[in-house]
């Protein structure tokens, strides 16, 4: 497969395999600590020994107090952001990426082989190649490449599975394959057998990987601005649409409150790349460029807020990593900052190059934006101190320093000896956006793809929706031709059958499809080839393999006769429903929805 060689990373030697490889091992781990509790804790409800629950008390506080290490170390392995930034020597805030939910490798095998026989009653070992196209597509994508042609593969995955569902998923019976995902931030197994959670966990990667590649973008430049902006937006899309579309996901990062805080979160760092935008075209010494960049930093400090109380919801204060909780509160303070700096500096700064000089007042009310930079600026560098894994992020340390390091110069170039008894208090900058971020859904059909099992017919009749049964028929054509009209494609259908006809005699009924014409598979088949098939067979006549639908009406009349059934049981027992069969009632029920045989 093209995608499966473009778009799989084979995690040879990089920083990411590694990181892959770690979180993959302490995935195993906490599921092995997960069973040593459950088994611990069944044992302790069982034994009524005083000694052995003694024993397994003890053993219960070891095995949760490795679960707590083992967490921990899992929560700053995937919060550690370093890994999926930038690799550009500029200095850029670091953004934070999501990582991709782990999976377990699965063999659809024997399940696939069962209903192929079972319920399309064809020879399962003539499918042994598409379903190995299928499993190795699925192997490919637990490991995308950070790329384009990894988001191609995960979206080609998650459209097979549109088919696949049609294919193999009937709506009263599963396929008995479970589906094991892990958690992408504490690492916590869940499984299901509905494949609707395997289509959700691949499209939560999907957003995890925009917002990796979003996060490695240079965002010096204004391509890889652009660049940034798209991807995040996109994870966003990718994210609301999970939200909307899918409930009752078992695993607490596709929960609604999840879901609903990372849509936030992606929008503040959309917010944030297009302050940056602004920031890299503005003229420093323009009065407008600086009071636009004033507005835009206020509001990415608004949204950052926003994301902070999506954070502190009881459901996720707890699980949220403290990382990234502390990133949020610094852009937060950082952001609020450098809009009451570029305040200053309209004021102070490009005032001054106008006709005239700066007034006092102008000068003091700078100087009152600037404290509260300096204020700001000091406690996003407080904040950051307490997180030990931003201590580690040289890059940020590197900003926070530059900002406050910035204003505290500027407020010294201004600062005069004897105006210090002029204290202004400084006003909130309000927020303006002149871009507001455009969520952007994930589009499918990008990715154009062809159904691995379409070898099994279209899917508007060959479906674990419809079931049919066959039957083995032979026409030899008479003078008035063969009885019947055809109409449609693929397959082609009966539209009619002459009374009396060779046809009728055979046993065709109005309706039924046409699979084969002396064992040639005609699934697929148009109007005209079909029509030619027939028309060239010899005197001996043609053999030909039908299908008739099960309607939705003989469905329905088949479940009311089997309740009438159970009813005339209980009658034997319940004097009321035997009152009621008295009147008639079951068959009149019966004759209302009977269908009618032509």
């Amino acid at each position: 497969l093209y995608s499966i060689t473009f778009g799989c990373d084979p995690l040879v030697l990089t920083q990411r395999s590694k990181l892959q490889q770690r979180r993959a091992k302490l995935n195993q781990q906490i599921n092995r600590e997960l069973r040593l509790r459950t088994g611990a804790e069944n044992l302790y409800r069982a034994t009524t020994n005083q000694k052995v629950k003694e024993t397994v008390s003890l053993e219960l506080s070891f095995v949760n107090s490795n679960l707590q290490l083992l967490k921990e170390e899992l929560e700053e392995l995937n919060s550690s952001m370093e890994v999926y930034q930038t690799d550009s020597e500029k200095v850029n805030v670091p953004m934070i990426p999501l990582g991709l939910k782990e999976t377990k490798e699965i063999d659809m095998t024997i399940p696939l082989q069962d209903f192929i026989s079972e319920h399309y009653g064809e020879d399962a070992s003539l499918y042994m190649a598409e379903i190995k196209e299928f499993m190795d597509l699925r192997q490919a994508m637990r490991t995308p490449s950070r790329n384009g042609a990894g988001l191609e593969l995960l979206m080609e995955y998650y459209n097979q599975l549109y088919f696949l569902d049609q294919r193999f998923f009937a709506p009263h019976k599963t396929l008995g394959v479970h589906f094991h995902w892990y958690d992408s931030l504490t690492g916590v197994p869940s499984f299901q057998r509905a494949l609707a959670f395997e289509k959700g966990s691949v499209l939560f990667n999907i957003g995890a990987l925009y917002t990796q590649i979003g996060a490695r973008q240079d965002r010096s430049t204004m391509p890889g601005i652009h660049n940034a902006i798209d991807a995040f937006q996109r994870a966003a899309g990718a994210f609301l649409y999970l939200q909307e579309n899918f409930s009752h996901a078992p695993s607490l990062d596709m929960s609604s409150p999840a879901l609903s805080m990372l849509v936030r979160l992606m929008v503040a760092q959309v917010q944030e790349c297009v302050c940056e935008r602004i920031t890299l075209t503005m003229e420093e010494d323009d009065l407008m460029s600086n009071l636009k960049a004033a507005q835009e930093a206020a509001r990415v400090s608004d949204v950052y807020s926003l994301v902070l109380q999506a954070m502190s919801v009881p459901l996720l204060k707890d699980y949220v990593p403290f990382s990234w909780i502390s990133v949020v509160q610094v852009k937060t303070q950082h952001f609020r900052a450098l809009a009451h700096y570029y305040t200053a500096i309209a004021l102070c700064d490009c005032t001054a190059k106008a006709p005239g000089r700066v007034s006092h007042g102008k000068l003091v009310l700078g100087k009152a934006h600037l404290r509260k930079a300096i204020i700001r600026h000091e406690e996003a560098l407080r904040l950051h101190g307490v997180c030990k894994m931003l201590r580690k992020m040289d890059i940020l340390q590197e900003v926070l320093s530059y900002g406050h390091t910035r204003s505290l110069e500027k407020y010294s170039d201004i600062d005069q000896e004897d105006d210090f008894c002029e204290i202004a208090e400084a006003p909130e900058i309000q927020s303006h956006t002149h871009q507001k971020p455009d969520i952007q859904p994930p589009d499918f059909s990008l990715v154009r793809i062809t159904d691995i099992f379409h070898r099994l017919g279209p899917l508007s009749v060959f479906s674990a929706r419809n079931r049919w049964v066959g039957r083995h028929v032979c026409l030899i054509r008479e003078e008035t031709g063969l009885g019947l009209t055809l109409r449609g494609d693929s397959p082609v259908l009966v539209a009619g059958v002459l009374p009396g006809g060779c046809a009728a005699e055979a046993g065709l009924r109005e309706g039924d499809y046409i699979v084969t014409v002396n064992g040639s598979d005609c699934k697929w088949a148009e109007h005209a080839e079909v029509v030619r098939a027939l028309k060239s067979c010899s005197e001996r006549g043609v053999e030909l393999d039908v299908i008739t639908l099960h309607s939705h009406e003989v469905h329905t009349w088949n479940i009311i006769n089997q309740i009438s059934q159970c009813m005339r049981f209980l009658s034997l027992c319940m004097p009321e429903i035997r009152w009621w069969m008295l009147q008639d009632g079951s068959k009149t029920l019966l004759e209302q929805h009977k269908p009618k045989i032509k």
